[in-house]
């Protein structure tokens, strides 16, 4: 697939996307965007006019009644909209009114039927689209949803990180997870990946952490959700700022790495690191391959004697001396842990087939 920029004549610019989580009102809708457009730094006015909920009776926006205010942010303030649509009705009322961009939300995303009747309806229309995460960290579905637009005609799409949802105690709302996204830009160099730190945040005090994070991993734009009265919000209050605060505390404060650079010291020395980093690379692959031959050789002992290959004693002692050696070296126990299960599963795998006689 090859991908064309979202947004025209934006150069190296990063895409900053800002607006409510939902319209609510003309009067909110209008005041929003101008604070935001008195900023100078926002390209799209966002908005949700229909907002899939968990649950029945919860908000589940104004609907099509609020696609005029969207109209008057464009006619009126010179900010281009942008809103969700989940369905084929909801892209024939945003295009009768003009919206500039639409994106697809993470439960839409999960359904391919759902992706599918978009891309139907979408067939003929030149219009940017941006495709949300599926709720579930799944790869796969996230890039057929993408497909599917693309094969609807769609060239200028971009994705949408804004996490995955998960069991248990986080810090965020939805664990950004963010190897998922990097590997999707290392599949599609060209394709646009947004960060939606509101709702991988899920809270106000960590917006600026995450935004920066994104934009480390040389990511392409930000999403914020921006009201003049967040705690008022029909939607989402909890992780939605004032515009003032979002130019001063957020916008203001991020720093926006440069992809690469031509100075000839910076490419001597990183190539230099990159070398050592690749003789490194090759002596832990003989390591990892000389340390599964050992555990072949455990399981043909296994086998002699009617053993189980999962030993769970022997598995937390190998963890717990891990994680404590991980420790000593610096090393987070998310990644030792992540390691050391990936060896575990692979020494398993290597097991299985002996006892098979493979």
């Amino acid at each position: 697939m090859s991908f064309h920029p979202m947004l025209e004549h934006r150069g190296s610019k990063p895409i900053i996307i800002a607006g409510p989580c939902s319209a609510e009102s003309e009067e909110q809708v209008l005041q929003t965007a101008r604070e935001l457009a008195a900023l100078g730094k926002v390209d799209l006015f966002r908005a949700g006019i229909w907002k899939p909920r968990t649950r029945p009776g919860e908000f589940e926006g104004v609907g099509t009644i609020g696609l005029p205010w969207l109209k008057k942010v464009k006619a009126e303030i010179g900010l281009p909209v942008t809103t969700e649509v989940a369905n084929t009705q909801h892209v024939f009322e945003a295009l009768k009114y003009g919206v500039d961009v639409l994106w697809i939300g993470a439960r839409t995303t999960v359904n391919p039927f759902s992706v599918q009747e978009v891309a139907d309806a979408l067939k003929g229309v030149d219009i940017p689209v941006m495709v949300k995460n599926p709720v579930n960290p799944d790869l796969k579905l996230w890039i057929g949803a993408i497909e599917r637009i693309y094969k609807a005609g769609i060239r200028r799409i971009a994705a949408i990180q804004r996490g995955f949802s998960h069991h248990g105690e986080s810090n965020y709302r939805n664990v950004p997870r963010w190897q998922i996204a990097i590997e999707l830009k290392r599949l599609f160099p060209g394709l646009e990946i947004i960060v939606d730190n509101s709702h991988i945040c899920g809270r106000r005090d960590t917006l600026l952490t995450v935004a920066q994070k994104g934009f480390d991993l040389n990511f392409d734009g930000l999403m914020t959700e921006v009201h003049p009265r967040p705690d008022e919000a029909w939607s989402d209050a909890a992780q939605q700022v004032t515009p003032e605060v979002y130019g001063r505390e957020i916008y203001g404060k991020l720093q926006f790495p440069m992809p690469s650079t031509d100075d000839p010291r910076y490419r001597e020395n990183i190539n230099h690191l990159r070398h050592e980093i690749d003789e490194i690379d090759d002596e832990l692959m003989a390591l990892y391959a000389r340390r599964m031959k050992l555990v072949e050789g455990i399981g043909r002992f296994k086998k002699e004697n009617n053993i189980a290959i999962l030993q769970t004693s022997r598995w937390n002692e190998i963890l717990e001396r891990g994680l404590e050696l991980g420790r000593k070296k610096g090393l987070s126990e998310e990644f030792v842990e992540t390691t050391l299960k990936a060896i575990h599963q692979e020494s398993i795998n290597h097991q299985e087939r002996i006892m098979r006689g493979q």
